[in-house]
């Protein structure tokens, strides 16, 4: 039977910096990585913001795993069109934050951004992106490798583990059909909901850290407003969105309305060139062109 759980980007910031959490991130980590990912710590940047207001920061958890890597995880509500320039900058600030002065380029840390976004972000059929560094000759069109010493000295396979490393979730074009365990977690980020079946890593301790009814008074009261804050933000942005297009059907009545009037003031001019030819007076020609006398007297004036 499921049960009202607490929703995963919340959960980030409140709950699963607890050392005894650690294994439901974990479990997220390793079905995406498709490796099992073990949390040594939690890493403090400019950008771990506490408050809800800090919702949209540009990391909400930085971790360093086991394997010395770090593992930047960002959920994202609401539509930001600098998004990708967002994900580049936040990978570029944890390699650089991370490495000491002294140290060799060598040992920079690998970084991993795994970005979660409840919104349309580019144009894609998939809900499930990888984007990794990768060097592809112009005329022989073959993949540039690390040397055998490089591969010694750096213990890396290929050029794109040393490169920043990009995941994208694009929750809501999930279509609720959990065909794997990673779907089964794209489920819970995009519904709040552990169906029973679900056999995904990490999942079974999410169905019980992230009960709701586990949460004590204080925790219930920021979570309410936390919830209340992401409708309000939902309002402005569709607020904004019909502001917008309401904008957009004004201007283009008003271009329209613009040539209108341009096309009768042509006709009209034209009917009084004709009927000034004729012999017509101004008061006649005003009468059934609606132009003023001054503008008929203009046109009589450029005939003559």
């Amino acid at each position: 039977m499921s049960k009202r759980l607490i929703r995963f980007d919340w959960a980030v910031k409140k709950l699963l910096r607890n050392k005894a959490n650690f294994v439901v991130l974990e479990g997220f980590l390793s079905e995406l990585l498709f490796e099992d990912i073990k949390i040594e710590k939690i890493l403090e940047s400019e950008g771990n913001q506490e408050t809800e207001q800090d919702k949209y920061n540009r990391v909400d958890i930085l971790v360093q795993n086991a394997k010395n890597e770090l593992v930047i995880v960002e959920i994202q509500n609401t539509y930001e069109i600098d998004y990708f320039h967002r994900m580049a900058y936040g990978a570029s600030k944890a390699l650089t934050e991370n490495l000491s002065l002294g140290q060799s380029y060598s040992e920079i840390k690998k970084v991993i951004s795994v970005n979660i976004v409840y919104f349309d972000l580019g144009q894609g059929k998939d809900y499930v992106y990888k984007g990794t560094t990768n060097f592809q000759g112009l005329h022989e069109k073959d993949l540039l490798q690390l040397s055998n010493k490089q591969q010694e000295t750096f213990t890396k396979q290929n050029i794109s583990d040393i490169f920043p490393e990009y995941y994208i979730i694009k929750v809501n074009q999930f279509n609720d059909v959990a065909k794997d365990t990673l779907d089964e977690w794209v489920y819970f980020l995009k519904n709040s909901e552990v169906k029973d079946s679900f056999k995904a890593k990490g999942l079974a301790e999410a169905k019980e850290v992230l009960d709701v009814m586990r949460l004590n008074q204080e925790q219930t009261y920021g979570y309410n407003r936390y919830l209340d804050y992401l409708h309000v933000k939902a309002s402005e942005a569709l607020s904004l969105k019909i502001q917008q297009e309401e904008l957009m059907e004004k201007r283009i009545a008003e271009a329209k309305e613009k040539i209108r009037k341009d096309e009768n003031f042509k006709r009209s001019v034209e009917i009084a060139k004709n009927a000034i030819s004729e012999g017509a007076d101004n008061k006649f020609i005003a009468k059934i062109t609606g132009l003023t006398v001054e503008q008929i007297e203009t046109l009589r004036n450029e005939n003559a």
